[in-house]
């Protein structure tokens, strides 16, 4: 009973990773149907972000909970930036294109921003500080789940919990989903849909930064690669979910996660990929828009 619990708990960790990085692919989808393939480089850059930092703030003697807040913080301001930027000279320019092109485009920005950190890096792995601390009232169930995983599914779920209140109640929120809607309509109503647009990108990137510096402390090690396969693992949740989907891509990062624990615990962990993958050819064969997307009109 205790190996299901750990193999249960433990994808729901990963599942909750690829919730918050599928939540910045799902958001941009719905509202301009782009798949940014960026994204998980901004996951990427959240992670080396907090990596310096840390190691800053280690050399001047800091330690604990300061360094995960401070880092974390400033991991998620540089990927704000960066997302916006991102949106402003890779994709804004293309708002009218076939859609080939910004798909291209993002393809293109997701090589640069690999090859750009790896140049200013390494390509090696880098060893990345455990900033969550151990909680001396856990070590009764520290066989089953750590600290890290207790605090990796509190955040990933108070992130999601906020996200859907955002989207639901606030002014920008509505824009949003007027935005997603019709495009048109928003701008002729008085919304500024390229307002709208970047503040859905800075959106998707704090959450993946916030991913960025979970991971690595829970794992140990980053590299300029991490965040191609989670990129992809994240992609992989968000249509699984149903693109365009919120709760879809939380739903769908949730059973993917599960999906690879069980078959790395119970079959071989060689074979975690191909299951995952597995899992969702056959739920798109049943419910070819995910699990809880519709089926609706291409928009022109």
């Amino acid at each position: 009973m205790d190996y299901f619990l750990e193999l249960f708990l433990g994808g729901l960790t990963r599942g909750s990773i690829y919730a918050l990085i599928a939540l910045g692919y799902t958001m941009v989808y719905g509202i301009i149907q782009l798949i940014n393939f960026a994204h998980g480089e901004i996951y990427m850059i959240g992670a080396f972000v907090a990596l310096i930092v840390s190691g800053v703030m280690t050399i001047y003697g800091f330690s604990g909970v300061s360094i995960l807040v401070l880092a974390a913080l400033i991991a998620i301001i540089y990927a704000a930036a960066y997302g916006y930027t991102l949106e402003r000279i890779a994709y804004r320019p293309l708002r009218g294109a076939p859609r080939l092109s910004p798909l291209i485009s993002a393809i293109g920005m997701s090589i640069f921003l690999q090859n750009y950190v790896l140049l200013a890096q390494t390509p090696d792995f880098l060893p990345f500080p455990e900033l969550i601390p151990e909680f001396e009232f856990m070590e009764p169930v520290a066989h089953i789940i750590g600290s890290a995983e207790v605090i990796i599914l509190i955040t990933s779920a108070v992130a999601m919990v906020l996200l859907t209140l955002l989207i639901k109640y606030t002014r920008i929120g509505k824009a949003m989903r007027a935005t997603q809607q019709d495009m048109t309509m928003a701008r002729l109503v008085g919304i500024k849909v390229d307002k709208v647009i970047s503040i859905t990108f800075i959106i998707g990137s704090v959450l993946a930064a916030i991913g960025g510096v979970l991971v690595g402390s829970y794992i140990g090690q980053i590299n300029f690669y991490i965040g191609f396969m989670a990129g992809v693992k994240a992609f992989t949740a968000a249509v699984l979910g149903g693109i365009g989907n919120i709760p879809g891509a939380a739903l769908g990062g949730l059973v993917l996660g599960l999906a690879e624990s069980f078959a790395a615990g119970y079959i071989s962990s060689a074979y975690e990929d191909v299951f995952a993958f597995g899992v969702l050819v056959v739920i798109l064969i049943l419910r070819p828009a995910g699990l809880l997307g519709k089926a609706v009109k291409q928009k022109v």
